[in-house]
């Protein structure tokens, strides 16, 4: 059988000096420094043998795919299933002001943290990052392709993978900025999974999708 690779790719760090929890929202770009992690992780896949680079319709997504396709002269296919999680949280900074966790118009989006109730069920963004991937993988036979899309889909697409429980802490998610998560495939079979992290040595002062430092 052929050994066809997919990584899931997570973008950038993204421009967000208000530090509010964007989801879905349009316009978010990457910062200088999610630039350069694009940079460092094209860099990384660019001996690859990457026969599609596909991509999350958000602007963050796009703009980390583009030196990776570049790099092995192919276009950034857009599919809508590798978006990012909706979120009830979306446009708030979590926290502080109408974002706070004790505002009681918030409380129903807690009563079910296994499906979650505050945000896209896991069983959902499973179905479709899955279907995505097997998708290029159909496509990208004896090859490898590149996924862009965002942490949360990435984390759920490799729990689901391990056979791993969808539920899980957000703090021990493996899936950093311009982080790679590469599925292994015989024929269509899974035979392994692989993480690297190609833009680490940018992570120490870098900010994460919450506004969080990462170190």
């Amino acid at each position: 059988m052929s050994t066809t690779t997919v990584h899931l790719v997570r973008h950038g760090e993204v421009h967000n000096p208000d530090k509010i929890l964007y989801g879905r929202l349009p316009g978010y770009r990457l910062s200088e420094r999610g630039q350069q992690m694009a940079r460092l992780v094209a860099e990384y896949l660019a001996p690859h043998d990457v026969a599609h680079v596909v991509a999350s319709p958000l602007l963050r997504a796009q703009q980390t795919a583009a030196p990776i396709a570049a790099a092995h002269d192919l276009p950034v296919e857009t599919d809508e299933r590798l978006i990012e999680s909706a979120n009830h949280f979306e446009g708030l900074r979590v926290g502080h002001g109408e974002g706070r966790l004790t505002n009681p118009r918030h409380w129903p989006s807690f009563v079910n943290p296994f499906r979650p109730s505050w945000g896209e069920p896991y069983r959902s963004q499973e179905k479709r990052m899955i279907a995505a991937v097997h998708a290029v993988r159909a496509r990208s036979l004896g090859h490898e392709a590149v996924i862009v899309s965002h942490q949360l889909p990435i984390w759920v697409t490799r729990l689901s993978a391990e056979r791993r429980p969808l539920v899980h802490d957000p703090r021990r998610r493996q899936c950093g900025l311009c982080s790679v998560t590469s599925l292994r495939f015989d024929g269509d079979r899974l035979v392994a999974v692989d993480y690297a992290e190609p833009a680490a040595a940018l992570y120490p002062g870098a900010v994460d999708a919450t506004g969080g430092k990462l170190t």
